[in-house]
């Protein structure tokens, strides 16, 4: 009976949900704050290069996208390929709507 006991208990451990503590949480909105600040402070210099500022934002806005979608949308967890592909494809959609536009008023 014992050993039916510590397989039972096992087998519990094993399908429990894994649970994630705030300070992964905590980091990640300490990292997005400081995102937005760099970018408004990027702005407010004034002096750096449009196109260099233009870069930075964008690098910038990237980095927020995959830190929202891995921490808060918990992307970087099992069981969310499909929404994965579905925002690739989505990406994909798009930018080739860009292209297609530019082709399409240089022509």
């Amino acid at each position: 009976m014992a050993g039916n006991h510590s397989n039972a208990a096992a087998e519990g451990k094993a399908k429990r949900h894994r649970v994630e503590g705030p300070q992964k949480h905590i980091v990640s909105y300490i990292f997005s704050i400081l995102l937005t600040v760099l970018a408004f402070a990027v702005v407010a210099a004034g002096e750096i290069n449009t196109t260099f500022t233009y870069i930075i934002l964008v690098g910038m806005a990237i980095l927020q996208i995959f830190v929202q979608m891995a921490f808060w949308m918990h992307m970087k967890d099992r069981g969310h390929l499909l929404p994965i592909i579905g925002i690739i494809f989505g990406v994909v959609i798009v930018l080739s709507m860009v292209v297609m536009a530019q082709f399409w008023t240089w022509w």
